[in-house]
């Protein structure tokens, strides 16, 4: 029932009503209870930021939510509770509940996020904590909608800019008019955050200033046992000073079952999947794979600046396979060829998988689920 129902409306809009959400939960916002809310805000590591966050709190014996998007496999992924994707059963009673609060007009002109987001929030409705996701924006985002305690701002860069902008400062500026309380910043690797941060006098405090040595420590010993790139321990960081703003003691195992599927995994010894797309997810690959070759399985979303994802990820890639994906806001194949040959990347089409090499499976979720089709069958 839920998943006929989410078909019938699309995943992107060329055109977002940012009135809607708003007005629909103000006036529905009574059949709501309010657990304490941390929203994620920022441009890359919301996902894993949240969920070495909503395991942590969960090990020290909170109940807790997590809401992230999108999802890889199974749309359950995105309702994560107290350590395990949300139930079928449970999805089936709680978008019978939500359609009863809901007019028929306003179910059916809820975009497919915000519905979703609404969907979320009534199955966490008897939750201590819930780590709450933004999708692609900040101040106009379904999950803005939301009371919370305290906001985290993942690093800050160019992506979706149809959308926020084509500017640091313009999407900084989006995102962090979310910011309702208190922020805490990852380091940002574009100063004009900060200085957006200033203008729009945001209060926040950076990692660095929560963080003691024997924090630094326990990142450091949760980092080798789950062997995280660097980029992951940055993610990691945020999520503990968010238990130190927040006055919860921890330990390393409270953070030990949360890795989060798709953000470098390695699903056997010679193919990772990473579900980056933008320039500062290929960066952090750089970083991390610096010094060894892959096959790069690789398509791109037509917004995205693939060229210039391909040059950050030249120095790694052994040649590059198209993996086809059906998807109208797929990059059109001879465009991505053309940006490779130009680039000197030798390329051909993805068939099948050689256990003598290494492989990197990235350029969107998109991408990861097509190729764990193939690769599954």
């Amino acid at each position: 029932m839920l998943k006929d129902f989410l078909q019938n409306k699309p995943l992107y809009y060329n055109e977002i009503d940012y009135e809607r959400m708003p007005r629909v939960y103000t006036r529905i916002k009574s059949n709501f209870k309010k657990p304490k809310i941390i929203h994620i805000i920022g441009t890359n590591g919301k996902g894993t930021t949240g969920r070495f966050l909503a395991t942590a709190l969960h090990s020290v014996g909170f109940s807790v939510g997590h809401y992230t998007s999108p999802h890889i496999l199974s749309f359950n992924e995105r309702i994560w509770i107290n350590g395990l994707d949300v139930s079928d059963d449970t999805l089936t009673h709680s978008h019978k509940e939500l359609l009863d609060i809901l007019t028929k007009q306003e179910a059916d002109a809820l975009s497919y996020f915000e519905y979703t987001t609404l969907l979320a929030m009534l199955i966490y409705k008897d939750m201590d904590y819930v780590v709450l996701e933004a999708g692609l924006g900040g101040e106009h985002d379904a999950t803005a909608v939301f009371d919370n305690i305290l906001t985290l701002v993942t690093p800050i860069a160019i992506d979706h800019e149809a959308f926020l902008g084509n500017t640091i400062k313009a999407i900084a500026t989006t995102k962090l008019n979310a910011v309702q309380k208190m922020a805490i910043f990852a380091q940002q690797p574009n100063k004009e955050v900060y200085d957006v941060a200033d203008k729009l006098e945001i209060k926040y405090k950076q990692v660095s200033s929560l963080m003691d040595k024997e924090d630094e420590k326990k990142v450091e010993e949760i980092s080798k046992e789950l062997s995280l790139a660097s980029y992951l321990k940055n993610n990691l960081s945020l999520a503990i000073s968010a238990l130190k703003y927040l006055k919860i003691d921890y330990n390393s195992t409270n953070l030990l079952k949360s890795k989060l599927f798709g953000r470098l995994s390695m699903i056997n010894n010679n193919i990772l999947l990473d579900v980056g797309h933008n320039i500062l997810a290929s960066k952090a690959i750089l970083e991390t794979l610096n010094g060894t070759k892959h096959i790069l399985i690789y398509n791109s979303y037509k917004d995205k600046a693939y060229k210039e994802i391909l040059t950050i990820l030249k120095p790694i890639i052994k040649h590059v396979e198209i993996i086809d994906i059906d998807d109208d806001r797929i990059v059109e194949k001879k465009k991505l060829e053309k940006a490779l040959k130009e680039l000197n990347i030798v390329y051909n089409s993805f068939t099948t998988i050689d256990k003598s090499n290494k492989y990197l499976v990235f350029g969107s979720f998109s991408v990861v689920e097509e190729f764990l089709k193939a690769y599954r069958e």
